[in-house]
């Protein structure tokens, strides 16, 4: 009988990754419509949704040296989020999407923080 796969950190931070994703695209879908915005919310959701997908792929690798590399990636990807979210921070005038973008800043933060210590561990 084979050992079960143990997730360093488990469902949950699958979970919050999912959510992550989730209200990131709920939040450029509540943003105004214009040639920018547009933009840096194609690039925000991509890198958002890369968080979570690469950590399902890290829990699945085959040695340390890969679930190593697919956790920095998520690392990248998280702080990529927080940029953009940045980015598109200044642009917004309605009190609801500014408190919204700011808590997603400070997920992405998070996320990149938990990322980092299972890359220095």
């Amino acid at each position: 009988m084979s050992k079960p796969t143990i997730k360093p950190f488990g469902a949950e931070l699958e979970e919050r990754c999912l959510r992550f994703a989730l209200d990131v695209a709920i939040f450029c879908r509540s943003l105004k419509k214009d040639y920018i915005l547009f933009e840096y919310c194609a690039q925000l959701i991509r890198a958002a949704s890369s968080v979570g997908a690469n950590y399902i792929e890290a829990n699945e690798s085959l040695s340390k040296k890969d679930f190593l590399n697919r956790a920095k990636i998520c690392r990248k990807e998280a702080k990529e989020s927080r940029y953009w979210l940045r980015l598109i921070n200044p642009t917004l005038s309605d009190k609801a999407q500014l408190n919204e973008c700011n808590r997603l800043i400070q997920e992405a933060k998070e996320l990149m923080l938990i990322f980092n210590s299972m890359v220095n561990k």
